[in-house]
């Protein structure tokens, strides 16, 4: 193991990366099983599988979680290597970050500071500076991203088009919990009565999923009053149906409905990718 606590599973160390397909799968650990569906395609579609951890401190603001972010990495690495993946790379700040006058890459204007980028306003700066670090290091071919996270994949993609990166972005569906609830490591927060509550995101979800493939009601006015009346009680930080490029959808047909709520302590995020 070296200092960058880089785990080679299953493989030896002889091989010609160049030659080769690899898989990526960037994450910040705390992994369950959304993270292992991204991992189990990575595996399955390369010859080289390359998972990262690393809680990344720079697309935290001064006032969100990064001290308390759940950090379990030798479970992480556990799960990496029963899915089969062949090295987990698990660096520290220091050596991702190694000056205190680092350079950044600053997300579009139009898409990285709306949404969860008015919430957060440097979150997706540090997003990209890590990912592309990541990038850079691992030279993977492919590299797997949640669609829960909509506007990240979205913005990750628009990055590696403009940046000219030989690589394929993969956005891997939302997979749930046994309530529905879509999985994040953050959902430990979430106390018995606030998982009750969160339940009728997923609902919602659902819903206008019926509405549209089985009912086939394309008109957004409509689907949003439907969506506020399971929502009325809940609080939230926005909600609507957004082009791929994060401008207002006109009508609820190859866009995507997004949502976040605010229960407790949490942002809880999930959305709905129609066709």
């Amino acid at each position: 193991m070296s200092h960058a606590k880089l785990h080679n599973e299953n493989k030896d160390s002889n091989i010609h990366f160049t030659s080769l397909d690899i898989g990526f799968t960037p994450t910040m650990g705390a992994l369950h099983n959304g993270h292992k569906s991204l991992i189990e395609s990575n595996v399955a579609q390369n010859h080289i599988a390359v998972v990262s951890i690393f809680v990344n401190p720079t697309q935290f603001s001064p006032t969100e979680d990064l001290s308390t972010y759940p950090r379990t990495l030798e479970r992480d690495i556990e799960m990496c290597k029963e899915a089969g993946v062949d090295i987990v790379f698990a660096p520290t700040s220091e050596i991702l970050y190694t000056d205190d006058d680092e350079i950044t890459i600053e997300p579009p204007r139009k898409m990285g500071y709306i949404l969860e980028g008015y919430y957060r306003p440097t979150h997706f700066r540090g997003v990209l500076q890590v990912v592309l670090k990541l990038f850079n290091l691992i030279s993977p071919t492919r590299a797997y991203f949640g669609q829960k996270d909509a506007q990240q994949l979205l913005i990750i993609k628009k990055m590696v088009q403009h940046l000219c990166l030989p690589i394929e972005i993969i956005g891997m569906p939302i997979v749930r919990d046994y309530d529905n609830l879509a999985l994040s490591s953050r959902n430990v927060y979430l106390s018995e009565s606030e998982r009750q509550l969160a339940l009728a995101i997923p609902k919602t979800i659902f819903h206008l999923q019926d509405l549209i493939t089985q009912q086939n009601i394309r008109d957004i006015a409509i689907l949003k009053q439907e969506a506020e009346k399971i929502l009325e009680n809940l609080n939230i930080d926005y909600m609507d149906f957004y082009n791929h490029d994060l401008t207002f959808a006109t009508k609820a047909q190859n866009c995507i409905f997004l949502l976040v709520v605010r229960i407790g302590k949490i942002r809880l995020l999930d959305n709905l990718w129609i066709e």
